[in-house]
């Protein structure tokens, strides 16, 4: 049972390596998270601000994550074009637009009044 768990935690990782060295925007979010963290750590924010930045963060890196999945699966099941995965595709791309538009706007709405 517990190696189990263990193995599950293993499997995710790689799942980030994957990620991390397939997606070329996973490259663009890790540039961003350490640009987050830098300036948080920078401007000294609140424990309140750490809690809204780390969930903005981990929605993005998430909504990658099972936006990349899904693109995995679907060329896999259906390599030739079809109208439903493309459609699959884009409502999935589109989740981490909204997440990242979301973790952009709280990133704004904490960094701006300790810049200016």
């Amino acid at each position: 049972m517990v190696k189990k768990r263990i193995d599950s935690f293993g499997h995710a990782f790689r799942g980030l390596v994957t990620l991390l060295r397939t997606q070329p925007n996973a490259k663009f979010h890790l540039l961003a998270t350490v640009c987050v963290i830098a300036l948080g750590l920078f401007l000294n924010v609140s424990r309140i601000d750490w809690a809204i930045l780390s969930l903005a963060v981990g929605s993005v890196w998430a909504a990658e994550a099972m936006n990349t999945g899904l693109e995995f699966l679907a060329d896999r099941v259906a390599p030739e074009w079809h109208q439903l995965v493309g459609n699959a595709k884009d409502v999935t791309a589109g989740g981490v637009l909204a997440a990242s538009i979301a973790a952009a706007v709280a990133g704004l709405l904490i960094f701006l009044p300790h810049i200016f």
